[in-house]
């Protein structure tokens, strides 16, 4: 059904692939497509959760793959249930039918033809939702270019600037390049989100949101991205900044960023955001606990703790 899992491309890694005779790629995946969860959510932003929920679908598997994933039990771990195409359609109605206020689809990329056939039968059925396309920044352009015809409202998760982070982290020294050239080409296609609305009344319909996760011990990583952001978009591009780092297993056993993030670390980053005078930030109490992180045996991702 969908030939592009014959050699798959669909990210940069460009692994070559054939999942649909079963081989795993890149992104430990075959064309099988696997679900974690897909439930409203009330963890995102206040413009995406509004206050029935973002209708957001875990998919299993990531071709980014960093060691210190907040979603390791499915990133790695490959939690979740196989779901034919029309399966998943099917419970992607179900869950349009609750009221959510967009469809999120999270950790998609190496998903793409079972999401891009969920988007066109949605389309021909009439419903007015928006599509969010929640990654980690790690985009094929090539990819990319088609998805920003289907898609409303792209989440990249920037990660990093430095890289020998990138490497250490997720084995692509050129992370930095391609999460930036992905930003500018989600921009340039979507431009930045719209509505802008910090009290969930209002939810977004459209456009570019960047993320970003405070790494515990690297600030520096942080504050390069923040300056890249200011010099390719200006101050009016939307940001989360996350604080909610919280070490996994794969961080002990390698005893890298092996702890939370400190106060003062978070607080440096922040202080550059105000330097640079960014208008629409979101920013997170310090966190760094177990309220942050996901239970994928729980079946339910819970909620974060944003504020404009």
């Amino acid at each position: 059904m969908f030939p592009e899992y014959s050699h798959c491309q669909l990210c940069p890694r460009r692994c070559g692939a054939n999942r649909l005779q079963g081989q795993l790629g890149a992104c430990g995946e075959s064309a099988q497509c696997r679900i974690a969860s897909i439930t409203p959510h009330f963890g995102e932003e206040p413009c995406l959760s509004g206050s029935k929920g973002s209708g957001t679908i875990f998919f299993s598997g990531c071709s980014c793959g960093c060691l210190f994933c907040q979603n390791f039990q499915i990133s790695h771990g490959h939690q979740g249930n196989l779901v034919t195409p029309d399966e998943l359609l099917y419970r992607v109605l179900q869950l349009c039918k609750k009221g959510v206020h967009n469809l999120n689809f999270v950790t998609p990329d190496h998903w793409w033809p079972h999401i891009r056939f969920i988007c066109n039968e949605i389309r021909k059925s009439n419903l007015d939702i928006p599509f969010v396309w929640n990654t980690s920044g790690y985009s094929s352009l090539e990819q990319l270019r088609e998805q920003t015809q289907l898609i409303d409202i792209f989440l990249p998760d920037f990660k990093f600037s430095d890289p020998a982070l990138a490497r250490r982290c997720m084995g692509d020294a050129d992370y930095p390049k391609i999460a930036r050239d992905a930003t500018r080409l989600m921009a340039d296609k979507v431009g930045f989100l719209r509505p802008w609305d910090t009290t969930g009344e209002m939810t977004a319909t459209h456009g570019m949101m960047v993320r970003h996760l405070v790494l515990p011990g690297f600030v520096q990583n942080s504050l390069q991205i923040l300056d890249w952001l200011a010099e390719d978009f200006g101050d009016a591009v939307p940001i989360s900044l996350m604080s909610q780092f919280t070490p996994v297993p794969e961080c002990s056993r390698q005893s890298f960023l092996d702890r939370t993030l400190a106060h003062d670390e978070y607080k440096q980053v922040c202080q550059r955001v105000g330097e640079l005078g960014f208008r629409r930030v979101f920013i997170q109490d310090l966190g760094g606990d177990s309220d942050f992180m996901p239970d994928f045996n729980e079946n339910q991702p819970f909620p974060g703790n944003l504020k404009h």
